[in-house]
């Protein structure tokens, strides 16, 4: 197991929900040993302008995933994890449903941690590739 805190998917989703993840309905499914997935509505919150999936929306879904999966890595007593690159490409577009993402380690260090997410239709088909590179930073309080 790579996490350092004790968690659950019911614990994530009573996170506070005043936060894009919260605003645009973010819901984690499952916590393995070394993953971490969540779902996210294909809707009016989530389209651009042409009734598709918004590339900023799955970055948001990515990134939350990471951020989560780090915050899990680390001693929040001693440190902070933070955005420092996220790339996504975009293979296929969405219309409708949900997309799930999933969350696994590419590399978990000392100062950072790399994340390979993946984001799938409700049919089953890749539509995003992610990867998200957190610093991993003293805690400033």
């Amino acid at each position: 197991m790579i996490w350092k805190r004790k968690s659950s998917v019911e614990e994530l989703n009573r996170m506070p929900k005043n936060h894009i993840g919260g605003l645009l309905d973010i819901q984690f499914k499952e916590l393995g040993e070394d993953f971490i997935s969540a779902t996210m509505p294909v809707d009016e919150r989530t389209h651009q302008p042409f009734g598709i999936l918004h590339g900023g929306a799955s970055v948001v879904l990515a990134e939350t995933l990471g951020s989560i999966a780090s915050f899990l890595c680390i001693d929040p007593q001693k440190h902070m994890a933070v955005g420092l690159e996220v790339n996504a490409n975009h293979l296929r577009p969405v219309v409708s449903g949900y997309v799930t993402g999933i969350c696994k380690p590419i590399h978990i260090g000392g100062k950072t941690h790399v994340w390979d997410i993946k984001i799938y239709t409700d049919k089953g088909k890749l539509s995003c590739i992610s990867r998200l590179t957190v610093a991993v930073i003293p805690n400033a309080s």
